[in-house]
């Protein structure tokens, strides 16, 4: 006799391993919520049973009355039971007509005095006819559109241009007439702060003073703490949880160690 780890009592020579087939602990189901398949009729009926001979009630069927032409028909004496017999048959038509004579045209048919260009030679003749609608349409420049560049000036094309000379407006500045009255004066320059070229001095500043905590000030009181709750001072006391039902048939999770 043996027990496992959990200590549960082994009898026999059975011992726990794993299973060799699905087995319906090892996947959940919606319990009782599908019904089975009925076992009458033909819709949704249960595969696995045997269904029985299916018979159906047709609807009668209207008797319709044939109506033949009856023996209104001529059969001709000629029509046999395998078709048209061979004997010869004729038919009568009219006379034809006589055809006409055909009338050649004569001499006097013809006029050689208007065969004109097709046979004589003739003078170029020549027709003057309508502008067309498409040559309307095109817009090309006319001789004004053009014009020869400029000789005059220093923007000519082919041509050389002579030295071409601008003149300017008397400057202000440094002239004879310049008014030195309106030059900057000793105040209109800042005065350099000598922090800049020289030691530079310790800065101080001034801030706002400050009061002592009194009767008006909000201070937290014994309620706003928790030592109960303090766990940085004091060791910890152990905290439990409720977890989940796990079932025996779930693979435990395993986790290699590195080496």
């Amino acid at each position: 006799m043996r027990e496992t780890s959990s200590g549960q009592a082994l009898v026999g020579t059975w011992r726990p391993h794993k299973p060799r087939g699905p087995i319906a602990a090892l996947y959940g189901s919606p319990g009782p919520k599908y019904a089975l398949p009925g076992l009458t009729g033909a819709s949704n009926h249960d595969p696995t049973k045997k269904t029985a001979p299916q018979f159906s009630f047709g609807s009668r069927h209207e008797t319709k009355t044939e109506i033949t032409p009856g023996p209104s028909y001529l059969i001709p004496s000629n029509i046999t039971r395998v078709g048209r017999d061979g004997s010869p048959a004729y038919s009568l038509y009219s006379r034809p007509k006589d055809p006409t004579i055909f009338q050649a045209p004569g001499p006097g048919k013809y006029s050689p005095e208007n065969a004109g260009k097709s046979v004589f030679h003739s003078a170029p003749a020549y027709s003057l006819p309508g502008r067309g609608k498409e040559i309307s349409n095109i817009q090309t420049p006319g001789p004004a559109s053009y014009s020869l560049p400029p000789v005059l000036g220093n923007n000519t094309v082919d041509k050389s241009t002579a030295p071409s000379f601008s003149l300017y407006g008397r400057n202000k500045h440094g002239n004879f007439h310049e008014d030195l009255r309106k030059t900057p004066g000793p105040a209109a320059y800042k005065v350099v702060d000598p922090s800049i070229y020289k030691e530079k001095r310790p800065q101080i500043s001034m801030i706002g003073r400050n009061f002592p905590p009194g009767v008006s000030t909000k201070t937290p009181g014994p309620g706003a703490h928790y030592p109960e709750m303090v766990t940085f001072t004091r060791s910890k006391a152990p905290s439990f949880s409720f977890g989940m039902r796990h079932s025996d048939y779930i693979t435990p999770l395993i986790v290699e160690k590195p080496e």
